[in-house]
């Protein structure tokens, strides 16, 4: 993860989006613009929170929000979405539930 230069204010979180498949599992390959949008990715910066509401995600945690959440930006040649931390559906944790 390169340093980025962006800090977002209040409740709003920043995600990298998880990468999408590029193939199917039998191995047809998916024209970007039938691929579905990814729904989980890692926050990767996260704002100050409100006035008595702190925010719950921290850096590095892996996220699950919905699917037209956010707002797309490019930075450093990499996509990104930033959200308002109420956009975010769950925290996901590894090994399962």
């Amino acid at each position: 993860m390169a340093n980025l230069k962006i800090k977002p204010l209040s409740d709003r979180v920043l995600i990298e989006p998880s990468p999408t498949e590029k193939k199917t599992s039998s191995g047809i390959i998916i024209p970007d613009t039938a691929k579905e949008k990814p729904q989980e990715g890692i926050v990767v910066a996260v704002g100050g929170g409100k006035k008595n509401e702190p925010l719950t995600v921290k850096k590095g945690n892996k996220v699950l929000y919905g699917k037209y959440s956010g707002t797309e930006l490019r930075l450093n040649g990499k996509d990104y979405l930033i959200m308002r931390e109420s956009d975010i559906l769950a925290i996901m944790s590894e090994g399962g539930a």
